[in-house]
């Protein structure tokens, strides 16, 4: 395997790709490259004979992203049939943290935000970009700060991220679906469960043939979703849940380069184009403050409280209980919220474009803060996993990142 793929796969290099792409996007839209690089953006690219015609960084959005969350299907679909999330009992005390890290979040957004700005234009359906972790860069920040912490704590983490995508996931189907076509969407679904069957097909002399079928049904199903009124990635998402497992581990393997290396950082450089307001402190919608305060702060509030509790109420049989300070190292890790809270930020105040990009300014920010407490507070519970004799040796070593950290 070629160096730049182990890269890829690594759990470091992509999240400070995908920081880079993001900082790279701010740079240039406060620079004089602003306009030139806006008009690429804005430009339309229409596909012939089937209504869509969307701008540059609408087919990013909606379309390259689509591919991560394809991948991000993949790995929900491994978790939930023989992963982390495969039982009850496995799932019980994540599951109550992720819950704490959702509402918490949201009432401390709608606390400062409240149901609008000063001049009326509301800004109160902000509430879901505050709920979603970035699995990337929270494994990222495990990877360079957390070697040692056990194994426990580790598939927590884990877990946890992978909810808040499901969390996530749902937000973005059922709140922002607009001028639903019934028909349309039932020929997506239709285009679904084709796709599921081409993927068991997957075998033998016939597999380039299917393979291709399968690319196309994809490609068709993305585009009845799109035109139906329901957000484009949740075609990705329920084709990746329905392929089969046998078909899904090696597709996903093969695409995570790819999402890491050109998806990502795409999507990131793309959301974060952004001009910085010129306006007082004072004058900043207070969707930014609202999210700025919900990231870092709510995330840590949320899943530590949640998380204390859940640990309390485990049933027999549970995975070990997690310490009250690795709870806030988890919290300080999901207040990262970056990719698909700057997704959300973009749907959310899609149509007031001033509060759209300070929402995307207050996630940057945001995930920056709980980045930087994330790196500390993992940082001292690692050291004090190793003190008290319990941390494990067993992280991957740079060359061996893909077999171990893949295997999720």
């Amino acid at each position: 395997m070629s160096r730049t793929s182990r890269l890829l796969r690594s759990a470091q290099f992509p999240a400070l790709l995908l920081l880079a792409a993001a900082g790279l996007g701010l740079l240039l839209a406060n620079l004089p490259s602003h306009d030139a690089i806006a008009g690429i953006l804005d430009a339309h690219l229409a596909v012939p004979g089937t209504g869509l015609d969307l701008s540059v960084s609408h087919w990013v959005s909606d379309g390259v992203l689509a591919i991560f969350f394809f991948v991000v299907a993949l790995e929900l679909q491994y978790e939930l049939t023989r992963g982390e999330l495969n039982s009850v009992r496995a799932a019980i005390q994540p599951a109550i943290a992720a819950a704490g890290g959702i509402l918490v979040p949201i009432a401390l957004y709608l606390l400062i935000a409240g149901p609008s700005t000063g001049s009326g234009t509301g800004v109160a359906s902000g509430w879901p970009i505050p709920t979603a972790t970035d699995i990337a860069f929270a494994l990222g920040v495990l990877a360079v700060f957390g070697r040692g912490l056990p194994s426990a704590v580790r598939a927590f983490l884990l877990a946890l991220a992978i909810l808040d995508d499901i969390v996530g996931i749902v937000f973005i189907a059922v709140l922002f679906a607009h001028g639903l076509n019934l028909l349309l969407l039932g020929l997506g679904v239709v285009a679904v469960i084709v796709f599921a069957v081409l993927s068991r097909r997957l075998r033998g002399r016939a597999t380039p043939v299917v393979a291709v079928l399968m690319v196309i049904v994809g490609l068709v199903a993305w585009g009845l979703f799109a035109a139906s009124g329901v957000h484009a990635t949740i075609a990705a998402v329920m084709l990746g849940l329905v392929m089969a497992p046998r078909a899904a581990d090696p597709t996903r393997h093969a695409l995570e380069p790819w999402v890491n290396g050109l998806v990502l950082p795409l999507f990131a450089f793309v959301a974060a184009f952004v001009v910085i307001p010129q306006v007082p402190v004072q004058e900043l919608s207070p969707a930014f403050f609202g999210i700025l305060v919900a990231l870092p702060v709510g995330k840590i509030l949320g899943i530590a409280a949640f998380g204390a509790v859940a640990q309390t109420i485990r049933p027999r049989g549970a995975p070990p209980a997690i310490r009250f300070p690795d709870l806030l190292a988890a919290g300080a890790l999901g207040g990262i919220g970056f990719t698909v809270s700057l997704l959300l930020a973009n749907l959310a105040f899609a149509g007031d474009a001033s509060v759209r990009d300070q929402a995307i300014l207050a996630v940057l920010l945001g995930s920056m803060i709980a980045l930087v407490v994330a790196a500390a507070l993992v940082s001292w519970r690692a050291k004090a996993h190793r003190a008290l004799g319990d941390a494990e040796d067993d992280e991957p070593a740079e060359d061996d990142t893909e077999e171990d950290w893949d295997e999720h």
